[in-house]
């Protein structure tokens, strides 16, 4: 976007000289770029000026006066809007550009915002801890109340009943071979070898009675 200021360069008026100085200086300290279009040397830009002014900021005559200041083909202003933009530190809104970073337009510009819509709206609320805080996956849901000590409880249970049924098994196998043992003890025919303590290579043999009488 280019901004154009006419002006005319051979103005027999010291006022309208020293607007125009005063709009290009200022221009320039803020290193906007501008193109000045002269209305005196040319009478294209004269008859382009006089259409394109707004017919509410024309004076009473109908002539407007340099200097005139466009931004492209939209009318910005005269010196008299001019300057109390650059009173008001509202220069870049008044020519239609983004003020640069860092500048005190900027800075007044960004605080207009803030009063007119709040902080809150990009503020940290809306990204803060709450909603993916840790309250969704805190360990409730996965703490240890779901495979906690309860049901393994119950396998203490089964383990101590199946102890019991294979304990009942050993004490029933006990008293079988104890059963079998005493069978062995009554038979008659049992042989028990007896060793002399004093020679171990002699050997008794104790036999059932042999009965004297015939069967």
């Amino acid at each position: 976007m280019v901004i154009k200021v006419f002006l005319a360069s051979s103005s027999g008026s010291t006022a309208i000289k020293k607007k125009q100085q005063d709009v290009l200086g200022f221009l320039e300290a803020l290193k906007v770029d501008y193109a000045p279009l002269d209305i005196a040397c040319n009478e294209d830009n004269r008859m382009w000026m006089r259409e394109n002014v707004p017919v509410e900021k024309k004076p009473t005559n109908g002539i407007p006066l340099p200097p005139q200041i466009f931004n492209e083909e939209s009318y910005c202003g005269d010196y008299e809007t001019f300057f109390d933009a650059k009173e008001d530190n509202a220069v870049f809104a008044f020519l239609g550009l983004p003020p640069p970073p860092g500048s005190k337009e900027a800075k007044e510009a960004e605080k207009a915002f803030i009063l007119e819509n709040g902080p809150v709206e990009n503020g940290p609320v809306e990204n803060g801890p709450v909603e993916n805080g840790p309250v969704e996956n805190g360990p409730v849901e996965n703490g240890p109340v779901e495979n906690g000590p309860v049901e393994n409880g119950t396998v203490e249970s089964e383990t101590v009943e199946s102890e019991t049924v294979e304990n009942g098994t050993d004490d029933a196998e006990d008293e079988e071979n104890l059963e079998v043992e005493e069978e062995n003890l009554d038979d008659d025919s049992l042989v028990m070898p007896f060793f002399y303590p004093l020679s171990p290579c002699l050997t008794f043999t104790i036999s059932p009675p042999v009965s004297s009488h015939p069967a």
